[in-house]
């Protein structure tokens, strides 16, 4: 590569532990391996790319970063330049359009070579949509909700847990005090990751996912069975995404300026309303929200960040474009952004497979599903 080389980075979609190890792990493979190439890191995603709006990324500016949560560069969920709100008709309603171009004549104003994109489902489908254009791009598979089919782990999942696992020992102390069934909401979306690796580490009683549909019945028949043991409390842990048998997911809010507008929230509530008709217990809930992606990043997601960094800088070098750092198997390599972003949404998300292993830890150990 000439030693001329620019490199344009973003971080899209929601704030994740990682997304700065990822940054402060770009900027020094790059400077190692480049030697004289610049860096820009566009602020708030792509509405920097389209605002031209962007700060230097380099030994200096992204000193300190490796252990910090969110991003330097911040995030926004809401701009799609593909589909970018520009107005409002005379009815109140958004008018959008496709203002991608811009954000490509920018990248070409400011020279930049190679553009790395960190985020998750929706900003690497934009990804996707601007090497069809041309520009080349460089995917960093970025949730912690751990729900990407292309890669075996993302970054923030192991932070998010610790959270949630440290969460819960502070729910089972007033659990126990009180003898409360007390219900904890996690983040996941339609994924139960989050709550099936915290719930068997943070020893919960229950395990509530998206992909089993749980029944009432079956977990108040836990919570009697722990009372008739000399266990009159229990912790349950609800995905977001989690459902009754024959119900529906609850929907929290629609955000009608966000490409992904809904928003899940509230299954805890609802739950704890249905538990206290059923159990002999005073029921509480608690929704652990956006505690789950703030704070310091753990060292293992420090590590796995900055081997996703190495590996864009690899294939920068190897001149392999239109490609998303993958990790399979142990190993890191790539995906074709093609093959990540299928048309069959279903086929983008890593679901927790009824015969996984950590499902089977957790029924060994004694956690109902609610079956």
């Amino acid at each position: 590569m000439s030693k001329k080389l620019k490199i344009g980075v973003l971080t899209g979609g929601g704030d994740a532990p990682g997304l700065n190890a990822v940054i402060y792990g770009i900027v020094r493979a790059a400077k190692n391996r480049f030697p004289g190439c610049e860096l820009i890191g566009y602020k708030f995603g792509y509405r920097g790319l389209y605002n031209n709006d962007f700060m230097p990324l380099t030994l200096e500016t992204t000193s300190g970063i490796l252990h910090k949560g969110g991003s330097m560069l911040y995030n926004s969920n809401k701009d799609n330049l593909f589909d970018y709100i520009v107005g409002k008709d005379a009815n109140g309603k958004f008018i959008k359009a496709d203002v991608s171009d811009i954000g490509v004549e920018n990248l070409k104003k400011e020279g930049v070579d190679v553009l790395v994109v960190l985020g998750g489902d929706g900003t690497l489908t934009s990804a996707r949509d601007f090497a069809r254009k041309g520009v080349k791009v460089i995917g960093v598979p970025k949730t912690i909700d751990n729900d990407l089919n292309a890669t075996d782990k993302t970054y923030g999942f192991d932070s998010a847990v610790d959270v949630v696992v440290e969460c819960l020992g502070r729910l089972h102390t007033t659990a126990e005090s009180h003898h409360r069934v007390i219900v904890a909401e996690v983040m996941g979306r339609n994924s139960g990751w989050i709550a099936l690796y915290a719930g068997v580490a943070g020893s919960a009683d229950v395990i509530l996912i998206p992909e089993i549909p749980f029944s009432f019945e079956k977990v108040a028949e836990k919570i009697k069975n722990r009372d008739a043991t000399g266990k009159p409390f229990s912790i349950v842990v609800v995905c977001e995404g989690a459902f009754e048998k024959g119900g529906e997911v609850v929907i929290g809010k629609i955000v009608a300026d966000s490409p992904d507008s809904i928003r899940h929230g509230g299954i805890a509530k609802y739950v704890e309303k249905r538990l206290e008709d059923l159990v002999d217990h005073e029921v509480r809930s608690c929704a652990l929200g956006h505690i789950q992606r703030g704070g310091d990043t753990s060292p293992s997601d420090r590590l796995l960040s900055l081997r996703y960094a190495t590996g864009a800088i690899d294939l920068i070098e190897q001149g392999k474009f239109g490609q998303m750092v993958s990790l399979k198997n142990g190993k890191m390599g790539s995906v074709s952004l093609e093959d990540v972003i299928c048309e069959n949404f279903d086929d983008r998300q890593r679901k927790v497979e009824l015969d996984d292993e950590m499902v089977r830890v957790a029924r060994n150990m004694g956690i109902s599903f609610g079956t």
